[in-house]
């Protein structure tokens, strides 16, 4: 039977160890959390199979790890090397060339203080980034989850309770934080001359501006103040936030990299997450904001908007798409010629010449955006394979994947086309979600291959020959169901 070890994680990051306990005692503990009148809820560690942490009202952090797993760091490596804190500086104070606000005055310091580092594009706009941390709210939930995002190395700059109006802080607003995947190579962390990141205890399904007055929460006032201390405008570039579940996003790289102002995580390159849900923009901005209305075209060559494709559209765009979709290879896809009326075939065929591009997740997700439009009435990018065409994968390249990517930051690649590839082929075997086919060969890859393997289709592997790291074999019989070729 598994054993884990069991500590307690307290608010000021100090923690108590508690001894081995079994797998027994760790099922009973999801069964107490699972009850709905459970003021516990438990979370998966997204990059350590096994680990299992408690969110607790009182603001402690139950913590599990196997026993036979590797030694937990407290923190998962920067991409750059962290500044040493040796004295945070007082609330309000800032560092030397700052403009704004760094410190919010009143905010409960979290961790620390160090979470990121210099920003990669200062010479961009400025913006927020809105995120919700699936998990309950009131008490003193805001240690818990803080403490677990510290320990998940996913910290953002700041966290927000709406039900109490208290205001947490891992970092300086003029760094960077951690609560974003990269877009390929470019680091959206630390895009723009700031990118304030902000989670707000709150499940996206329930938007938590419902009943929630910014009026008479000082705490929120604070930290829209120290937005508009950085010159973060009181718009949303990209719109309001999508619904959850349901929504769409474009996800636009040209608005997220050019524009100044407040985005959801939803909104975001590289990502696919779809928080913080469908939030009042205008309560956000203390009731001054604007959600902007899609711009009309100025030409007949510019981008028409995302609402003028997908299921119910019924336009001259749609035709055009498939008129450039064809020429560029995809005449497979459409059995009568391109047409007015939005259909599978057009979804297929974008999709089609997005991953003919190299991208993957919600970046070839077949509904055409900004980039596909531009690459498409331009005649840049490449074209649309032939269906003959096999793609090779290499086992040599998923396994270095594999141990690349699982002990880095969320997002990070090591052979994207591949890895996505083989995602796919889980995802239509019923393996993965879709939304953690994105390239990276993390942990959620890796459980989902072994799950393969240990299939009959797989090999009916048992034992280490089944533990998630791809062997020719397996990834042949992959291979043959989904239309690549299997290599060493």
């Amino acid at each position: 039977m598994s054993a884990f070890h069991a500590a307690i994680v307290h608010p000021d990051q100090s923690v108590t160890y508690c001894g081995e306990v079994t797998q027994d005692h760790l099922d009973h503990v999801r069964a107490i959390a699972a009850a709905d009148t459970s003021p516990r809820f438990t979370v998966e560690h997204p990059s350590r199979p096994g680990a299992l942490f408690v969110l607790r009202e009182d603001g402690d952090l139950d913590w599990y790890e196997p026993v036979d797993a590797a030694p937990a760091p407290a923190y998962m490596p920067d991409p750059e090397p962290r500044a040493v804190a040796d004295d945070l500086p007082p609330a309000g104070e800032l560092p030397r060339g700052a403009t704004g606000t760094a410190w919010i005055s009143g905010a409960i310091r979290l961790g620390d203080g160090v979470i990121g580092g210099a920003m990669d594009t200062p010479g961009n706009p400025p913006r927020v980034t809105h995120h919700s941390t699936e998990s309950p709210a009131g008490g003193k939930y805001l240690e818990s989850i803080g403490s677990y995002l510290i320990r998940v190395a996913s910290e953002p700059h700041l966290i927000y309770c709406p039900v109490t109006d208290r205001v947490g802080q891992f970092g300086p607003l003029n760094q960077s934080a951690r609560a974003l995947r990269n877009d390929g190579s470019r680091r959206t962390n630390r895009e723009g001359r700031v990118n304030i990141q902000i989670e707000v205890l709150a499940y996206a399904k329930n938007p938590w501006t419902t009943g929630w007055d910014p009026a008479k929460k000082p705490g929120w006032q604070k930290i829209l103040a120290a937005a508009r201390s950085w010159g973060v405008p009181d718009v949303w570039p990209a719109g309001a936030p999508p619904k959850y579940p349901g929504g769409y996003s474009a996800r636009s790289r040209s608005t997220w990299q050019n524009k100044g102002g407040h985005f959801a995580h939803a909104h975001v390159p590289g990502n696919d997450h779809g928080d913080p849900g469908a939030v009042d923009t205008r309560k956000i901005l203390g009731g001054t904001g604007s959600t902007p209305a899609p711009s009309k075209p100025a030409d007949k060559d510019a981008f028409p908007g995302v609402g003028a494709f997908g299921p119910g559209a019924n336009n001259a765009h749609v035709t055009r798409l498939g008129t450039m979709l064809i020429a560029r290879g995809g005449r497979r896809f459409y059995s009568v010629g391109a047409g007015p009326r939005w259909s599978d075939a057009d979804r297929d065929a974008t999709k089609a010449f997005q991953t003919a591009q190299g991208w993957r997740g919600a970046d070839a997700d077949g509904i055409p955006g900004p980039t596909t439009w531009e690459l498409l009435v331009t005649g840049r990018g490449k074209d649309i394979p032939a269906a003959s065409a096999k793609r090779k994968v290499s086992v040599a390249h998923l396994v270095a994947a594999a141990k690349a990517d699982i002990p880095a930051p969320d997002g990070h690649t090591t052979y994207p086309g591949e890895v996505g590839l083989v995602e796919d082929a889980l995802v239509a075997e019923g393996l993965l979600a879709r939304r953690y086919a994105d390239g990276s060969f993390g942990t959620k890859t890796r459980t989902a291959y072994a799950a393969w393997q240990r299939s009959k289709a797989g090999g009916s592997y048992t034992g280490s020959a089944a533990d998630g790291y791809p062997g020719l074999d397996s990834l042949r019989r992959l291979a043959a169901r989904h239309g690549f070729t299997a290599t060493a």
